[in-house]
């Protein structure tokens, strides 16, 4: 199983990393990197980079895409034509087609969301119906063959569930484990339901 993590300049680091994490430890499966144009690309907040093994030009299809998302690299990359049409193409094919955070503003450009239930980033909850997506507030989201993980962190939820389907309850619960994901936040507000609307001001000015 071919399982294609999408990089590209400006991406939120956790929203790929932490999928990776899920999804490259089962078994038989073939991770695979891949950017515009292979090689570096800068992440969100300039501080650091991630190197992607292949170039879209290599990879002509997969079993599962997972694209990550970010902000002003992820409204650059949703307007990227050709990343648009190699988008496409992987979801052509492939069995599971994901995103997090943002990065279903993405697939929305490619017309990947029309007519399905997905979610995203509280901030750009609104931003899905322009794409023919009914938005949905949970942390994961599957319509047909295409799940959508809220922000960030969602991700590894996504991942997790997305591993079970693929590789059967125990494989997933093995790998929760050996990450040892077992949130504990020091603070409840990690939703805009449990957030206030100072906490909500502050956080709008960071993401």
């Amino acid at each position: 199983m071919r399982i294609v993590f999408f990089l590209y300049e400006g991406l939120t680091t956790l929203d790929i990393i932490g999928p990776h994490d899920v999804l490259s430890r089962l078994p038989g499966v073939e991770p695979i990197s891949v950017s515009k144009d292979g090689g570096p690309v800068m992440a969100d907040t300039g501080a650091l980079g991630l190197v992607a093994t292949h170039a879209m030009t290599d990879i002509d299809s997969c079993d599962v895409l997972v694209v990550p998302g970010g902000v002003a690299g992820t409204f650059a990359a949703a307007a990227d034509e050709e990343i648009l049409d190699w988008v496409r193409r992987m979801a052509s094919t492939a069995t599971w087609t994901t995103s997090i955070c943002t990065g279903s503003l993405i697939l929305g450009a490619a017309g990947l969301l029309d007519g399905k239930q997905a979610t995203t980033h509280w901030a750009a909850m609104d931003l899905l119906a322009a794409y023919g997506a009914e938005a949905v507030t949970a942390r994961s989201v599957q319509d047909g063959n295409v799940v959508t993980a809220a922000g960030v962190s969602a991700g590894i939820d996504m991942a997790l569930s997305l591993a079970a389907t693929i590789a059967g309850d125990e494989a997933a619960q093995a790998i929760q484990l050996g990450i040892e994901y077992d949130p504990a936040p020091p603070f409840d507000c990690g939703s805009p339901a449990k957030a206030g609307p100072e906490i909500m001001e502050r956080a709008s000015s960071v993401f």
